[in-house]
């Protein structure tokens, strides 16, 4: 039988699409804390070919059966690209233990799946590359390379 061992969810925000930073008066503690989470993000790795990864689910199932074996990571952080936006580079992701229903689970496992988590990531955020529009992110660096030109190399911060 062929299945499915990794399942893999999370909503991706492009780090150049962000262009303020202050946080509204009347947010919540909760998304305050996701708005200087993002900015850590892009003080440590830039806003150019990096992607702010939030909500995400990383589920190993162990077994055939839901009720037993499966372990799920919640997780978070930056997913880092080539120039051309092809090929994921490097993952610096925090991820949890969210759930199991593996009665074999051990601490070291859970260490080892955890990490495990930026490794499988590395794999499918090349997969959401190429299911999404090439052509229209080469035309976008094709823009920014021509903007760059006619300023004498210099854009500007944040692009």
């Amino acid at each position: 039988m062929k299945g499915q061992w990794v399942d893999i969810e999370f909503d991706c925000l492009p780090l150049r699409s962000i262009t303020r930073l202050d946080v509204p008066v009347d947010a919540s503690p909760m998304y305050e804390q996701f708005v200087l989470r993002i900015k850590s993000a892009m003080q440590k790795h830039g806003s150019h070919n990096t992607y702010y990864l939030h909500r995400g689910k990383c589920t190993y199932h162990l077994t055939n059966a839901p009720e037993s074996g499966n372990v799920t990571f919640a997780f978070e952080g930056t997913v880092m690209t080539d120039t051309e936006d092809r090929t994921t580079k490097a993952v610096d992701v925090t991820a949890k233990l969210a759930s199991e229903t593996c009665a074999w689970l051990s601490e070291p496992i859970v260490g080892f799946l955890a990490e495990s988590v930026q490794h499988a990531l590395l794999i499918e955020f090349n997969s959401y590359i190429e299911a999404g529009d090439l052509e229209k992110t080469e035309q976008r660096i094709k823009a920014v390379q021509a903007q760059s030109d006619a300023s004498d190399g210099y854009v500007g911060m944040y692009l």
